[in-house]
């Protein structure tokens, strides 16, 4: 366990205005606790606390909430040299009969560091490009469901008016009848309804040609970083734009998931058994990270449809007697398995850390 190798741990509850640490020994025993705000004061107050109360150099920071409140927490210690690990929110049923508070919350964070396996520490994601590109695909999903939304919306309108409107409606909105849409002028002696629809029209084509315009720019951001990371991800059968980087963005940098089945595990992907008597079988994954889970599996759907060595490989464990759904969680942790061997390989991802202690 963790806490056969260090002198002390500090677990932190991290808050949007302040920060409650507590500082334990490997055993457990609370030495000190302290509370912090969420600013640099703060962050340079809690490393002279550390200094001043760890009783070794090997101290290790659970933070509960690394890329939330904890943030630039998480930043500041990093840079400091400390080892930082990340923790989980508490169950339920581990705080059953501690009651809820701070400070108790700083405890269970302690408790559950010096529990860990030193080969399964929780290391926090990278910043730099991985981050950005987190905020490329953050702001491509409300882009996404806002244009989609607004593009609902216009036509709805359209349909609404004359049979020029209408004709509108059912074709495609392109470029060039958005932008006729945004500046068309009103008809003569409208009315109060017309007036607002044709205002409303107006309004829309311009957002919706502003959102696709905007969609275009995050695209090719996207590309542009993923093709610096890992050069010819996009290049493989069923990778694109947004299924190369939420693997990146999921797998962050090299060494955070120690081999292809811990990141299997953190992407749902990796086989659970479901056997029973005489049946012997697995089943899906239904844990881990969703959302790179739903990309492993747009590639793995796209790659039964166009890709002649995956269409082999189903005909073949058809034969066998596999269902659909067995066939394509297969095809899933092959597919993942690639993904951990070509980000492993690509120089870019490797970061350096903190050694654990």
């Amino acid at each position: 366990m963790l806490a056969e190798h260090c002198d002390a741990a500090v677990g932190i509850d991290t808050h949007r205005d302040t920060h409650q640490a507590e500082l334990a020994l490997p055993t457990g025993f609370p030495v000190a606790t302290c509370t912090i705000s969420n600013d640099s004061t703060g962050f340079a107050r809690l490393l002279a606390w550390i200094t001043d109360h760890a009783p070794g150099p090997r101290v290790v920071v659970s933070i509960e909430g690394t890329r939330s409140y904890g943030v630039g927490l998480t930043r500041v210690l990093t840079a400091a040299g400390l080892f930082v690990i990340e923790c989980e929110q508490p169950h339920r049923t581990v705080r059953r009969g501690t009651g809820k508070s701070d400070p108790v919350d700083a405890h269970l964070a302690v408790l559950a560091a010096l529990r860990l396996d030193t080969g399964k520490l929780p290391v926090p994601r990278a910043d730099g490009d991985r981050e950005a590109l987190r905020i490329l695909l953050g702001a491509r999903h409300d882009l996404t469901v806002t244009n989609t939304a607004q593009t609902n919306r216009l036509r709805a309108l359209l349909l609404g008016g004359d049979d020029a409107d209408r004709e509108l409606a059912r074709g495609s909105l392109t470029a060039g009848t958005l932008d006729w849409l945004s500046h068309r002028q009103e008809p003569r002696n409208p009315t109060r309804e017309q007036t607002v629809r044709h205002a409303e029209i107006r309004r829309l084509a311009t957002a919706v040609r502003e959102n696709t315009r905007a969609l275009k720019a995050n695209a090719a951001q996207r590309q542009q970083i993923v093709d610096d990371l890992v050069p010819g991800l996009t290049e493989r059968r069923g990778f694109g734009p947004v299924t190369a980087a939420q693997a990146v963005v999921s797998f962050s940098h090299t060494g955070r998931c120690r081999n292809d089945a811990a990141f299997a595990a953190l992407a749902g992907t990796s086989p659970l058994q479901a056997s029973s008597g005489r049946t012997v079988r697995h089943r899906l994954n239904r844990g881990g990270d969703r959302t790179l889970n739903s990309a492993i599996h747009t590639i793995a759907l796209v790659r039964m449809r166009c890709c002649p060595t995956t269409r082999a490989y189903v005909t073949r464990r058809t034969a066998e007697g596999k269902t659909t759904r067995e066939i394509r969680r297969c095809l899933k942790r092959y597919i993942t398995r690639e993904i951990y061997r070509a980000l492993t390989a690509a120089p870019a991802l490797t970061m350096t850390i903190a050694p654990a202690p």
